[in-house]
């Protein structure tokens, strides 16, 4: 008898043995994906849950969206419409390219001037700052010295301190050594961001690997060429995160250029707005320049989500495969 036959069957014989049902293991797999259907698998959140995080999203959503849909509708209308028509409706005249030529050409062209400052504020400022954090950031993860979790106490305790409070101490301080009323008031602050700083630091933990970077010194590689060949590029979500929160406080900073600044051409659009809209009691006309100067002010702030949003898809996969 052949080990493999069973007896009472000749070798030429099939199995007599009833295969057709499913064998227990199969049964076993069959449940298991049937426990894991749709339709019998809880998805983690109530359906309670889910409409009551929607409906706070979509609340927060218009808080943001409707003064910019006021913005952009009243762009578009005369002087006089803005008061007799519907401030969420168009007016009667359609006359936004005419307002828009007339920011940019008031004031002897003021407007311009006070674009590229702003431009040069928040774009060098928000530079500098995020490269400044990134070196902290990473010099506090990756090396360990005396007194590293004392300057990490101080730098959140600088997170905690508003820029309204700092202005006036830097003013005095800046009159001593004679530099107020110059770019370098706006600029020198914009560079320090205690949160920006903290943020790195964090992500640096959770990006940079060791292992990368005793590579990088086995390789010859300096501390300097690992930072800026190995650590920046692991750390390119949280430069961008920083990079635009930097910018758009430095865009919407209006306490620190209004007591630093006392020449015209040197202030920012923030500024230059509110002194358009200052004089609206005595000339209207300036209720057209300050909302078109306004719709102009948003378009850098728009442009710069939508070209940075990529960096941030890219980092979401980021710890995403086991090491």
């Amino acid at each position: 008898m052949s080990p493999g036959r069973t007896p009472g069957t000749t070798p030429d014989e099939p199995d007599s043995r009833d295969t057709s049902g499913p064998a227990p293991h199969a049964r076993a797999v069959g449940t298991r994906l049937r426990s894991r259907s749709p339709h019998n698998r809880q998805a983690g959140t109530r359906g309670s849950t889910t409409f009551f995080v929607t409906s706070v999203l979509l609340v927060v959503s218009l808080y943001f969206l409707i003064p910019v849909l006021w913005v952009v509708v009243n762009a578009t209308k005369t002087s006089d419409d803005l008061f007799a028509t519907n401030g969420f409706w168009f007016g009667d005249t359609f006359v936004l390219w005419e307002n828009i030529r007339l920011v940019l050409a008031s004031n002897d062209s003021i407007f311009p001037r006070w674009f590229l400052n702003s431009l040069l504020y928040s774009g060098a400022g928000a530079l500098l700052a995020t490269y400044i954090a990134a070196a902290a950031g990473y010099a506090l993860s990756t090396y360990r010295f005396r007194g590293r979790n004392l300057l990490l106490g101080m730098v959140m305790g600088g997170v905690l301190v508003p820029g309204t409070a700092t202005a006036l101490p830097l003013f005095l301080v800046f009159s001593r050594i004679g530099i107020t009323n110059t770019y370098l008031a706006v600029l020198i602050p914009a560079v320090v961001s205690p949160f920006g700083l903290f943020l790195c630091r964090i992500y640096a933990d959770a990006a940079v690997s060791t292992s990368l970077i005793e590579a990088g010194r086995i390789d010859g590689a300096g501390e300097l060429t690992i930072f800026h060949r190995i650590a920046l590029r692991q750390m390119a979500p949280a430069l961008v995160t920083v990079f635009l929160f930097q910018f758009v406080a430095i865009w919407n900073n209006y306490f620190l250029p209004l007591i630093m600044l006392a020449d015209e051409r040197l202030y920012p659009v923030t500024l230059g707005l509110n002194t358009w809209l200052s004089q609206t009691d005595r000339l209207p006309e300036f209720y057209q320049l300050t909302v078109g100067g306004a719709l102009l002010s948003v378009i850098p702030l728009a442009v710069l989500m939508l070209v940075l949003q990529r960096f941030w898809r890219g980092g979401l996969t980021e710890g995403a495969v086991k090491e």
